[in-house]
């Protein structure tokens, strides 16, 4: 079964547009930015740039006509080194780590969604994928870590625009 790849490319699309909003925020308040919020630009840009490059990897090694296991397999491997590229990335600098451990401690449930309610189901499809479990569902499982990724994506954008509406409330 050949997939519908014309989906992946939205996914690109509607992440593209995370990037240029991310983007222009940066651009348009740089001298007004806290250091969270700066950190909330970057991951809006960064899960952004993850989601419009993951979602290209299929369309990529489809061309290839690979099986669909192997198509599926490949691109979660793929996507699954991106997320985990970008997270080790973005903690190694150590500016990066402080602002990430002061938004845990003083936003522990906010922290909690991110971490779990959203990583999670962004990993573990695709580490079900990459293993080989249920291979017939590789798609399935594609999209979902797709589809999680974006909605982490809006979940740090409106962080982002709910604290800026609040300023008195920022809490590093």
């Amino acid at each position: 079964m050949t997939p519908d790849l014309s989906l992946y490319v939205a996914i690109a699309e509607i992440a593209g547009v995370f990037v240029g909003f991310g983007a222009l925020i940066s651009l348009t308040r740089r001298s007004q930015v806290a250091v969270g919020q700066l950190s909330q630009i970057r991951a809006v840009v960064t899960i952004g740039l993850v989601v419009m490059v993951a979602a290209l990897v299929p369309i990529v090694i489809a061309h290839y006509e690979p099986d669909p296991t192997v198509l599926w397999r490949g691109s979660s491997l793929v996507f699954l080194l991106l997320v985990w590229g970008v997270t080790l990335l973005s903690l190694r600098a150590p500016g990066q780590r402080q602002v990430t451990v002061a938004q845990i401690r003083g936003r522990p449930m906010v922290a909690g969604f991110f971490w779990l309610l959203l990583e999670i189901p962004i990993q573990l499809p695709l580490i079900l994928s990459v293993v080989g479990v249920l291979p017939e569902h590789g798609a399935a499982f594609y999209t979902t870590a797709l589809a999680f990724n974006l909605f982490e994506a809006a979940f740090v954008l409106a962080l982002l625009v709910y604290s800026q509406a609040e300023p008195e409330a920022e809490e590093g």
